[in-house]
């Protein structure tokens, strides 16, 4: 029979118990997706510091970041000093019973701990470990630090980010670590199925840098095949238009897309110049990329005789996408965010309530949730060592004496 615990939570992973090992991003991502859909994930924690996260972020109300309520949702907090033994004792007994270790530690760490695959699936054959790195375990660079911004830059990403005037850019995000950690959680779902079959547990190698690579479509091929290498292009991707950001009269922006042959017609038609879709400038997909800037041109012509409420409603109503580029502030304040709770209001201790994008994607059946905001450091100590593991109350008093919990 679960246990209340279980019970409680709800989403297709409630009967999967997570150990999260290592810091930042990379690894936590990866603990929050299946957090998200149900997962009991335990998140180890030095003692007395915590994952730096707690206090990163560009704003911290009352010194507290905005980052970690997000990042550590649905979690539970353990504090465990894993340089010690009976902190590297403490995990092999929490491995008994648990079905992914996440930890996205330099290659080698956990190895120099004892707490190597090789040593873990002694204790529990079932178990797969999720293993988060810039570089891999493998090959020449797998030892070497890797964050995920030089994940981008070695991954092909940041060549191709940015205006051509300029230097690569960055995303704002912290897309490689992000990117790493979906890789790493389908990763640990397709190793469950595995299990199911096999029995067996497994490790899955997850590097930021193929992370990146893997969504980086033909720009290999590209240079391998023809000698061609996709530059920087800024808003545009090359020979693929319309596909830009236009100027309204009332001084607004407005992305449309209208790049295939049936929706071109389609914006041709709204624009009162169906003829364009008949020149042979602009009637294919090949003939458009290739008269980018006088097509976009044309079109912006277009969109400045235009406010932008009837702009979109005019291009809504022909079928033609489009979307204004949106900040925080206009995602709080859409209609279809609202109906769709895309954005949940969670309780916080420090905050009174905290806003944060909600879980995806949606299954119909067994949906996930989040039930609570990131916890407070060593929240869960107590409760996950007495209850779960059994240890007695003065040993709680001494390891915490010894700085190991």
């Amino acid at each position: 029979m679960p246990s209340e615990e279980t019970a409680a939570r709800r989403g297709p992973l409630n009967d999967v118990r997570v150990l999260e090992m290592g810091q930042l991003l990379a690894g936590p991502f990866c603990g929050q997706l299946l957090a998200d859909f149900g997962a009991e994930v335990i998140k180890c924690e030095q003692p007395g510091v915590g994952d730096p996260l707690r206090v990163w972020g560009q704003e911290k109300p009352y010194g507290k970041s905005l980052w970690w309520p997000i990042v550590a949702r649905n979690k539970k907090s353990l504090t465990l000093n894993l340089r010690t033994e009976e902190g590297q004792e403490i995990v092999r007994e929490l491995i008994r019973s648990t079905d992914i270790l996440i930890e996205n530690f330099r290659p080698g760490t956990m190895e120099r701990w004892n707490l190597g695959y090789e040593d873990l699936k002694k204790i529990n054959p079932r178990l797969i470990m999720v293993r988060v790195t810039g570089f891999g375990q493998t090959g020449p660079y797998s030892r070497r630090a890797g964050y995920g911004a030089i994940g981008e830059a070695m991954g092909g990403l940041r060549y191709v980010v940015g205006d051509p005037s300029t230097p690569p850019s960055r995303m704002g995000i912290s897309i490689g670590d992000e990117l790493a950690a979906v890789y790493a959680c389908m990763g640990a779902l397709m190793a469950l199925h595995a299990r199911e079959r096999t029995g067996q547990g497994q490790v899955v190698d997850s590097a930021i840098y193929e992370a990146v690579l893997a969504m980086m479509e033909s720009t290999v091929s590209e240079y391998h095949v023809a000698g061609y290498v996709r530059e920087r292009t800024g808003a545009t991707l090359p020979n693929v238009s319309p596909s830009n950001v236009f100027e309204t009269r009332d001084g607004k922006l407005l992305l449309i897309a209208a790049n295939q042959d049936t929706v071109f017609r389609r914006l041709a038609s709204a624009m009162g110049r169906p003829d364009l879709a008949e020149d042979p400038r602009y009637a294919t997909h090949s003939a458009r990329g290739a008269h980018m800037t006088e097509l976009d041109a044309l079109i912006n012509d277009w969109t400045r005789t235009l406010d932008l409420k009837p702009l979109e409603e005019t291009l809504h109503e022909n079928g033609v996408p489009c979307g204004l580029i949106y900040s925080a502030a206009e995602m709080l304040d859409d209609p279809h965010f609202r109906a769709r709770e895309a954005i949940v209001e969670l309780p916080h201790r420090d905050f009174g309530s905290i806003k944060m994008q909600n879980v995806a994607p949606r299954l119909s059946d067994t949906p996930g949730e989040i039930r609570h905001a990131g916890p407070e450091l060593g929240e869960h100590t107590d409760d996950i060592l007495l209850n779960d593991l059994g240890l007695s109350p003065d040993r709680l008093d001494r390891l915490r004496a010894e700085g190991v919990i």
